[in-house]
């Protein structure tokens, strides 16, 4: 698991920072989503919902990168 900074046009971005703006595009995507059929009706508080599904959407990227991707070994 190693976590290096980006190069994003000669400015170190910390990887965190680009993590957290692909799980807010996500978010945002499935957010739509979610209103498009009517499912956040059906939640108590839709913005605390949206904030711990980003959360959760966050957390699964960070997982994935610290893994080296999607390969699986037993």
């Amino acid at each position: 698991m190693s976590f290096v900074e980006i190069d994003l046009f000669g400015v170190y971005v910390a990887p965190i920072s680009v993590m957290m703006v692909a799980a807010w595009v996500v978010t945002i995507a499935l957010r739509r989503v979610a209103v498009r059929f009517g499912l956040l009706r059906h939640v108590w508080h839709p913005a605390l919902f949206v904030f711990a599904f980003y959360l959760i959407v966050l957390s699964s990227i960070v997982l994935v990168v610290a893994h080296g991707g999607l390969n699986v070994r037993y």
